[in-house]
């Protein structure tokens, strides 16, 4: 057989050419698109993954009102800020309140702490440093205030730092919302989009089985991650005002945070024990119960995520559970989300192409079965 060289050379001088210069084209829009949206990234993946959470309550609130998209989503958007603005505007009040008093007791001098118990030091590991450091501060709080002087001031650093930081959150978080809103008004065409693109890129068959897996999988990590947070958080909240513990309102949010990080709420709940024990005015029997409710609800997200956390989904609760903490780790708390997703998709085809057999395999098992029928049907015959 010949080689063509005109036509070799034809190919590498125009088609090949052209090819190269599309594929460079492509690659510079995507590039550019990219950089475009880089910005907006991660407020439209919490737009994203709030619109998907919420649009059962959408769905449900506007079947039983009646209202349009618009309005339902306008409705869950005020009444988000509200659930969220309110109460935070109330508790950077009532602690910046709580921190001007302070400031005023210690110019007046009249801050003081009261002699620790005996019992303190009997505390495993940290009782001695406890009981010594506090009854410094009961003889003399100035001068021991003084000697605490240079972690006192990066700690106020580190508060400042920390307050501008949540703010600045709170800000992106109402942006996201505002953003979910927009995306539930319209859920029913995106819905069918995204549907159209699952279906483009894996095909028609595989398609719509990973969109319900990837939507299922943002409402149970929301569901099994931050409701279960929020729900712990509430709890050990009660609790705190209960026990009659300062900033109890803080704490409680403190327990939102962890929770969302998916560190263990006994963090908090320990401390608050220790502090009835310490420092609180109830009885035994009073410091007993709320021990016990202390230690209950600060267990109470061992019980409850399993309940919550892949409930609905197809992929085992185990690989949802790996994908949202290697994604927190990687990406913060979006990667919760997105890790999850990954994951749980990711498992899917796999399984998916594990349960395909081979045509070979296929082809041989039915020339066995043949063989088998074939064999069967002569046998009386013989």
């Amino acid at each position: 057989m010949s080689f063509d060289t005109d036509a070799a050379r034809k190919f590498l001088s125009s088609d090949f050419m052209d090819f190269c210069i599309r594929l460079g084209l492509v690659f510079v829009g995507v590039v550019a698109c990219v950089e475009v949206f880089a910005p907006f990234m991660p407020i439209m993946l919490w737009g994203m993954i709030l619109a998907i959470s919420l649009y059962p309550v959408f769905g449900a609130l506007r079947g039983r009102t009646g209202w349009g998209a618009g309005s339902t989503a306008s409705f869950i958007v005020i009444l988000g800020i509200l659930l969220l603005g309110v109460p935070t505007v109330l508790l950077g009040s009532s602690f910046a309140t709580h921190i001007f008093d302070v400031i005023g007791d210690f110019d007046a001098q009249a801050v003081t702490v009261r002699l620790p118990d005996p019992s303190v030091k009997e505390w495993p590991i940290i009782g001695e440093h406890v009981y010594e450091a506090w009854s410094q501060a009961h003889e003399d709080l100035p001068a021991y205030l003084e000697s605490l002087q240079p972690q006192l001031g990066n700690f106020s650093k580190a508060a400042l730092r920390s307050a501008a930081s949540t703010a600045g959150t709170l800000l992106f978080f109402f942006g996201a919302l505002i953003i979910a809103g927009i995306m539930m008004a319209y859920g029913e065409s995106g819905n069918a989009a995204m549907a159209r693109i699952f279906s483009r890129m894996v095909g028609e068959q595989r398609g719509p089985g990973l969109h319900s897996i990837t939507t299922l999988t943002v409402r149970s990590v929301a569901t099994g991650v931050v409701g279960v947070a929020f729900i712990q958080a509430l709890l050990l909240g009660v609790g705190f005002m209960m026990a009659g513990i300062p900033a109890a309102g803080l704490l409680a949010l403190v327990v939102l945070v962890i929770g969302i990080l998916q560190l263990p709420a006994l963090l908090v709940s320990l401390p608050a024990i220790a502090y009835v024990w310490g420092m609180g005015d109830g009885s035994t029997v009073v410091n007993i119960l709320l021990t016990v409710y202390f230690v209950v609800a600060g267990f109470a997200d061992n019980v409850l995520k399993p309940m919550l956390l892949g409930r609905g989904v197809s992929v085992p609760m185990p690989v949802v559970l790996i994908g949202a903490l290697g994604g927190m780790m990687g990406a913060g708390i979006v990667g919760l989300f997105v890790g999850a997703v990954v994951l749980s998709v990711g498992y899917e085809l796999f399984m998916s192409w594990v349960d395909e057999a081979p045509v070979s395999a296929v082809a041989e098992s039915d020339v066995v079965e043949n063989d088998a029928a074939a064999t069967v049907s002569d046998g009386p015959a013989q």
